[in-house]
Parts: structure tokens; C-alpha cells; sequence
């Protein structure tokens, strides 16, 4: 739910993040495995009654999450992985959370990168291409791997996870470049910055000033564009 989670925080401030990389997001829910309405509707009648019984039923998702057989064994022995059956509470949560951010995906702008395996059957790859589609981004790129499971990141082999890290650096780095360009274009010059400070920040070159020295500052303040990464700091 680390997609959901994260989009959630972005429908509530548009500004929290300035990008994200979502690995097979579930913020959505496949018609293929949506339960009919009126399980849920009987679910919810009794949810209050009995929250934590394990009577949602699943498949194994570690069975179907890691593709490589080593790595699945070790996921499997980790004592502090959820192995069973979802409380009925948290699955009806689980489900209202993924409608909630299925109806808000248009509202999508900032920018992001979804990268799934194909052939995952935990979330299904039909959910990332309906958040591609709907979402008002101007920014946003897909990329589907064929054969890959739901464990992208590390439940594949090395060379596939390898090949998913390589992506998601690429893609970062990217927009990192483009980031700091901008921030460069935008920096305000010292003279400008000694200007807008009322002149207490004196170039080299100037004369000394007639003023007894003061004492240094712990702190400095903000002067120059407004906006956190357009900000230079002077300090008296």
C-alpha cells in the first residue's frame, strides 16, 4: 500500500512530494479479483463484531510476490512478515482506501514513475495503466517488464532487480539535472542579494564601514526569490 500511501499525502497537499516512483502501486482494485457488493456489504454488517478474524480469503502472496525461490524462502523465514489470512477490519480498510484513491486518480499532477512486472498477480498491471491514463501529470512515464513478478525490487533475480534500480536511477537522475539547472537559473547574484538586505553584506572590494564591528550572527536569514529551492542564504 506504499503507492496508495503516498497518493493519498499528494490528493491532500498537491505540493508534499515533488515526484514519485511507484514499483507496482496498488491503488486500485482489479475487477478480477473485487469482491461482489454484497460480500462486502455483509462484511461490514459484522466488522464492528468480530474486527480481527482471519476469514478474508487469500492466496499466499509471499508464493506469488517472489519470483526467485531463494529469495522467497528467506522472505518466508522472517519472523517479523505478516504470513496469514488479513483481519477482517483491515481488509475492509484495505478496500475502502484503494476506491478512494481510485476515484481521485485525475488528480494526479505530479510528476511520477510506475514501473510492473507483467506477469504480477498480486496487483494487477491493468491498475498501473489506469493511473497512467487517467492522471492530469504533465510528467509521467510507465514502463512494464515482461515475465517480472510483483517483487520487483527484490524478489526477482539479481539481473532483473538490478535492471529495475537502473530505471529508477536513471529516471531520478534525470529530473535531478533538470532540477538543479533550474535552481542555477534562478539564483539570485550577492550584489542583488547585498541589495535586497539593506547592504549589511558588503562586497570585497567595498570600503570598510565606518560602523564597530558586530558581532557575528549565530543564524542567517533568507533573502533573494521566493520559494524553498530558489532561497540564498545571507548571514550578517
Amino acid at each position: 500500500m506504499g503507492g496508495a500511501v503516498a497518493l493519498l499525502l499528494h490528493r491532500k497537499d498537491p505540493t508534499f512530494w515533488d515526484g514519485a516512483v511507484l514499483v507496482a502501486p496498488m491503488c486500485k482494485i482489479s475487477e478480477k479479483v473485487k469482491p461482489h457488493p454484497l460480500v462486502v456489504t455483509l462484511l461490514t454488517q459484522v466488522e464492528e463484531i468480530i474486527p480481527k478474524w482471519k476469514i478474508v480469503p487469500t492466496k499466499d502472496v509471499i508464493d506469488s510476490a517472489f519470483k526467485d525461490p531463494i529469495k522467497r524462502e528467506k522472505i518466508r523465514k522472517n519472523k517479523l512478515i505478516y504470513q496469514d489470512k488479513p483481519r477482517l477490519k483491515t481488509a475492509l480498510e484495505l478496500l475502502r482506501t484503494s476506491i478512494s484513491v481510485e476515484q481521485s486518480l485525475s488528480q494526479v499532477s505530479m510528476p511520477f514513475f510506475i514501473l510492473h512486472g507483467e506477469a504480477d498477480t498480486v496487483t494487477d498491471p491493468e491498475v498501473s495503466r489506469a493511473l497512467y491514463e487517467r492522471a492530469a501529470s504533465a510528467d509521467k512515464t510507465i514502463k512494464l517488464y515482461p515475465g517480472m513478478w510483483h517483487g520487483l525490487t527484490a524478489g526477482e533475480p539479481d539481473h532483473n532487480v538490478h535492471l529495475v534500480f537502473s530505471d529508477i536511477v536513471a529516471w531520478l537522475d534525470h529530473r535531478s539535472h533538470l532540477r538543479r539547472r533550474q535552481d542555477r537559473a534562478s539564483m539570485v547574484p550577492l550584489a542583488a542579494c547585498t541589495d535586497r538586505c539593506g547592504g549589511r553584506a558588503a562586497a570585497a572590494d567595498s570600503p570598510a564601514s565606518p560602523e564597530p564591528p558586530r558581532q557575528a550572527a549565530a543564524g542567517g536569514f533568507l533573502c533573494g526569490l521566493t520559494g524553498r529551492a530558489n532561497h540564498q542564504q545571507c548571514r550578517m
